[in-house]
Order: structure tokens, then sequence, then C-alpha cells
């Protein structure tokens, strides 16, 4: 498949061909009968969604192509391109380090000989933990309905001070929802703007993402467990981390945006806005860190591998897929519960292939949907 964009308009294609529908299938079936799920698919000049199933257990309302998932942390993907898109500004650097945008009395502890930077915080090699410290003691009264509601900024403030730093930032990549989360404040100090109405002017807005948005004052698809409809575990805190939702027209934009930046139609009135987020475009797929024993490599938040088809980079976010062991929360990798959703997102830029999909109400990670869409990937890829 060729490497060049056309000049023709794309074509949205209602019903796949027989061999992209050979080639879903496998998504398709992994998904519960009582879940939905939405695929896009770019390959070339042709646009394809794909929906099936249902938004809710009442099995009243399909799932279509303006349906919205929660993205889970392919948000981080859009924290990434937000930073890029402020370094191509010139409002801040990649290795500014964080006190430059954050009060220092709520730093975590680290050596102040090397200070953690923002690019370490967009390739998680910041040494922070997962999530912040003090989060699942606020979350258990409430795990039942939105646990983690109430962890507010003051709760992270008093927290990252007690939050502790392993090894020297930068030394190893040590995945941090925590780190992704601060540099979305970060982000948001440095602009003197809230991280979602500065994600909404700087990158939804400019690229026409109309659904994709940071507030739960939308109606979305939800996923259910053992039927009990699992509940938000959104983190109002550390928004640039997981807080995103959007539909799968919009994430066919969003990842068309990647793969053709000079084609792209921005939204701009004087065109220095489409400049810097052109330009941020191309540096999210650049790979920043290697991972020391599988050799793959980290860009601006996305995952990067080369594969036999070439250069690829995907993310992919799952809700409502914690469990509690006594005083711990993990990702969910046990029989005894999966995750409620899943999505993925990835593009190969050489082939110019693109695939989201997104489904809720998974019965375990067993069906191993974001590897499946992985495998899919590479396949359309080749």
């Amino acid at each position: 498949m060729s490497s060049q964009t056309s000049d023709r308009p794309p074509t949205l294609l209602p019903v796949p061909s027989p061999e992209l529908a050979h080639l879903l299938r496998p998504l398709f079936s992994g998904v519960s009968p009582t879940g939905g799920v939405a695929i896009a698919v770019i390959r070339g000049n042709e646009r394809t969604v794909v929906c099936r199933g249902y938004v809710d257990r009442s099995g009243a309302r399909p799932v279509r192509a303006d349906t919205r998932f929660a993205l889970g942390s392919v948000t981080k993907t859009f924290t990434g391109l937000l930073l890029a898109e402020m370094v191509a500004r010139g409002e801040v650097g990649y290795e500014d380090p964080i006190d430059r945008h954050l009060p220092a009395e709520v730093l975590p502890g680290y050596p102040q000989d090397r200070p953690i930077t923002l690019l370490h915080l967009a390739t998680h090699t910041s040494g922070l933990p997962r999530l912040p410290v003090g989060l699942l003691p606020s979350a258990l009264p409430r795990w039942f309905t939105a646990p983690y509601a109430t962890f507010s900024r003051p709760h992270l403030f008093r927290a990252l001070p007690r939050t502790p730093v392993r090894g020297a930032p930068g030394a190893q990549v040590r995945y941090s929802s925590l780190g992704c989360g601060l540099l979305g404040l970060a982000l948001e100090s440095a602009a003197g703007v809230r991280y979602e109405e500065l994600l909404a002017s700087r990158i939804c807005g400019p690229l026409g993402l109309i659904d994709t948005s940071c507030g739960p004052d939308r109606e979305q698809a939800h996923g259910y467990r053992r039927g009990r409809r699992v509940p938000s575990f959104r983190l109002p805190a550390l928004p640039g981390a997981a807080a995103l939702s959007s539909t799968a027209d919009d994430m066919l934009r969003y990842l068309q945006a990647h793969l053709a930046v000079d084609a792209v139609p921005i939204q701009d009135r004087n065109g220095t806005a489409a400049a810097a987020l052109k330009a941020a475009l191309r540096e999210v797929r650049l790979p920043r860190v290697e991972r020391r024993r599988s050799g793959a490599r980290i860009a601006v938040t996305w995952n990067h591998r080369t594969e036999e088809e070439g250069e690829l980079l995907f993310h992919t976010g799952t809700t409502g897929s914690l469990r509690v062991r006594g005083a711990r929360a993990e990702a969910s990798g046990g029989r005894d519960s999966g995750p409620a959703s899943a999505v993925f997102a990835g593009y190969h830029p050489g082939a110019q292939v693109g695939l989201v999909a997104m489904a809720s109400t998974l019965p375990g990670l067993r069906r191993r949907f974001n590897q499946t869409a992985f495998a899919t990937l590479r396949r359309l890829a080749a």
C-alpha cells in the first residue's frame, strides 16, 4: 500500500468489504453479546466505521458512529499531542523541570541533581508510581458508584510530597498514569487555562473533534460486569491521564490527522495554530526512549514498535478495570474481574493505515481485545 496521501476526498464505506469484514471478525467475536462495539478503519483513501451491539442493557439504542465511549488511557495521547503543540509554540520545553510549572510545595521527592522533566512524564520515565498515594482509601467507600470522584486536587497536592520516586528520572520506563496526569496539570499551569478548555481550543476544536471532551454531561456506552453497571472511574484531579470520551467518527478524524499531517484540515483563523499543531503531529510519532528488555520504544505517550510491516504506533485504554485485594488495587488481570470496556487506537504511517476499536462489557481479559486489535492493525498494514 502506498505511503503517499491522495488528493482525492476520502471515501466513507457504510458497509465493509468482505475482505475487511473477515479481518475485523476476531474483534467482534471477542465482545460479549450484551455489549457494544465500534470500529473505525482507515486504509489509504478509504474510511469505514462498523458498529454492533447496544449502548446499554436495555437493547433499545444501537451503538452508532457517534456513540461516545470512555477512552481511558488513550487520553494520554491527546495530552502528549498538547505537550508537543505547546513546545512548537515555544510556551514550554520538553526538558523543562516540573518545578517550573508546578508549585514547589507539592512536588514529589526526588534527587534534585536530575529533576523530572515534562518529557519524562510523557515517556513514563519519571520514576513515579502508577497511581497517586492515598487514592485507594478515598475510593473504597464509593467503589460501586464513583470511586475517584472525591479525590480532588487538594487531596492530590497533599499526597505528592509523600510520593516516592523509584530511581533516577529518565533511567527506566515505568508506566505511570500519575505522571501523565501531572503533565496535564503542568501544561494547564503554563497556559493559564484549565486542561479541558486547553485541549478543546488547541486540539479538539482545530481538528473538528466535536464529540470529544472530558465532561460527563454526554451519555455514552456503559460497561457491565456480572449484571451490575460499572461505575465511572474518572479521576477529576488528573484529567490528562484518562478523562476523555470520544466517538468512532471523531477517533477516525484523530488518526487521520496523524497519518496525513499535511492534508489534514485544521480550523485556524491566522495560520499560526495550524503550523504548531502540524509540527506536533509529526513530533509525537518520533521514538524517544527504549525499553531495556523488549526493545519496544516510547514516543510522546504513544507506544512505538517496528514490526515486519514497518513502524507502528498505538495506545490502549481500559475503564472500570480495577479490583480490590485487601488494601490494594491493581490492574485487572485475574479471573474474578475484567475490564468493563476497552479501547485501542493505532496507526501505520508508511501504509496509511489506522484502526480504532472501542468495546464495552468485555467478559474478561482472556479475550485479549486490545491484543487482537494490535494483531488486526498489523494484518491491515500487511
